[in-house]
């Protein structure tokens, strides 16, 4: 492998981790108020609504249940909108934010679900509201798992983000299908598949790390 496509493959390695990392970090602002709503709002929940757990619950299935490259050309005119772009490393936080937001939304639900029923009603019989609950109570305690659940999500963001290199979401999935697809660079399309590998259990490592500290 020459410098110059050493070169480009560091950048591409870093165009896919701002992609990955942005866009999680989107994703789990946006899933968080649906998150909390679902399990406020569940038929055993702090304060049951069958509307709106049945519109949330929903929506969060049907955007899980959207193939990611379809997604991301639904969204291109979104894109267009808020970025000024339809391709590019910054142009495709948009549907990769958007595609992994209902997942986190699910991790977040899953782990504030498993949070110790027996707290709850502690904190309910000395008169804490369905707020403080939430936000003292039960967010604190699923902390860990939703590190480890949002270190799942990160990895799933990476992947869908080799996936946006077939449509010009640039990072190390546009250099495969530039270079190791387009003019049969096997090496190329060898280096790319290593360095996913490597992102991925750095990511996985630093995920268990984070997940142990908190839960000591």
């Amino acid at each position: 492998m020459d410098s110059k496509m050493f070169y480009l493959l560091l950048e591409a390695t870093f165009d896919t981790l701002y992609m990955s990392v942005v866009a999680t970090l989107i994703a789990t602002a946006l899933a968080i108020l649906p998150s909390i709503l679902l399990v406020l709002c569940a038929p055993n929940g702090l304060s049951p609504n069958a509307l709106v757990f049945r519109v949330l619950d929903s929506i969060t299935n049907t955007l899980r249940s959207f193939p990611f490259l379809i997604l991301m050309v639904v969204l291109f005119p979104l894109t267009q909108i808020l970025v000024g772009k339809s391709i590019g490393a910054t142009a495709a936080i948009v549907p990769l934010s958007i595609g992994a937001a209902p997942f986190i939304v699910r991790i977040i639900e899953n782990a504030l679900k498993e949070v110790d029923k027996g707290v709850i009603e502690a904190a309910l019989s000395f008169g804490a509201t369905n707020l403080q609950i939430i936000f003292r109570i039960m967010l604190i305690e699923a902390l860990p798992s939703i590190i480890s659940g949002i270190t799942l999500a990160l990895i799933l963001v990476v992947g869908f983000s080799a996936m946006a290199g077939a449509v010009g979401g640039g990072g190390l999935g546009d250099i495969a299908i530039k270079y190791g697809y387009y003019r049969f660079q096997s090496d190329i399309m060898l280096y790319t598949v290593l360095v996913l590998i490597f992102l991925v259990q750095i990511i996985q490592s630093l995920g268990d790390f984070l997940y142990r500290k908190l839960k000591h």
